[in-house]
């Protein structure tokens, strides 16, 4: 795993109820990018050093941009059917 101030972690949720946790990263622990990262967190505003596991991933900021209208856009289409057809599929 490699990244750069300014880039985003994105820890997976293994349970379905609960969304991805969200940090930027304020800063890199090595000169080649590789962890601990100094993480602020966007659910509670507060930084923490982590060695970030297999659930996380470090995206741009375009990725984490185009992974967010890509949710979207399917809520949308989902909420779309919901309207259109009563929720038949």
């Amino acid at each position: 795993m490699h990244a750069r101030t300014g880039d985003w972690l994105v820890v997976e949720s293994a349970e379905d109820h609960r969304e991805a946790r969200r940090g930027r990263i304020e800063e890199v622990g090595h000169a080649d990018g590789t962890p601990p990262y100094l993480v602020r967190w966007t659910d509670t505003d507060r930084s923490s050093l982590i060695f970030p596991g297999p659930d996380a991933r470090v995206l741009t900021r375009a990725e984490l941009t185009a992974r967010d209208d890509a949710a979207q856009r399917r809520a949308d289409r989902v909420q779309h059917a919901i309207r259109t057809r009563g929720g038949r599929p």
